[in-house]
């Protein structure tokens, strides 16, 4: 199964990730994640053995004592491009309130995680919520102006509670991802 470490967002801020992403309509090339499904990213496990399961949960439950973050009120907000503003493989909202509390978890996760054998992360951790995923450059240009036109905390999708993160598991589909929770772990 494929698996991953998130902290989602309510359904209740999924109209306004879809508003933002009506913002790039126009950008060809552009495929939108679906707004009912948006999250920040913890840790991308990939294809891990269902025997695996209560050992990754065991870390989970783990890194969330290590971490020891109470929860807290996120924000995101603002609009960002990886790997660059000249090469966008990603757009996606940051996360403008709560950034310091989602990293000293993906810190957590991380440790425990590669201590039971997963891959180390191969680039720093940026809390963000993914919109959309650049395939070809045709709508280039106007990401890239959209993008340098927001700010840190413009445009604004909303605040949320984080009580939680989620062991998720990912099937792939002809109409996108889709996501189930595994199991839960309150901080």
């Amino acid at each position: 199964m494929r698996l991953f470490v998130s902290i989602d967002l309510p359904r209740s801020l999924a109209d306004s990730v879809a508003d933002v992403q009506e913002r790039f309509g126009d950008a060809a090339g552009l495929r939108f994640v679906d707004p009912e499904q948006a999250h920040v990213t913890l840790k991308f496990l990939g294809e891990t053995a269902e025997k695996r399961v209560p050992t990754v949960e065991e870390a989970l439950e783990n890194a969330v004592d290590a971490a020891r973050v109470e929860p807290f009120e996120a924000t995101v907000a603002g609009l960002g491009t990886f790997p660059s503003l000249d090469y966008i493989s990603v757009l996606w909202a940051g996360v403008s309130a709560g950034g310091t509390e989602m990293t000293r978890l993906h810190e957590a996760v991380e440790r425990e995680t590669t201590g039971i054998g997963f891959e180390a992360e191969d680039h720093a951790f940026t809390p963000h919520v993914t919109l959309a995923r650049m395939d070809d450059a045709r709508g280039k240009d106007l990401v890239q102006r959209l993008v340098r036109e927001s700010s840190a905390t413009e445009p604004e999708i909303g605040s949320f509670r984080v009580d939680q993160i989620r062991l998720k598991r990912s099937t792939l589909t002809d109409a996108g991802p889709e996501y189930e929770t595994v199991t839960r772990f309150g901080l």
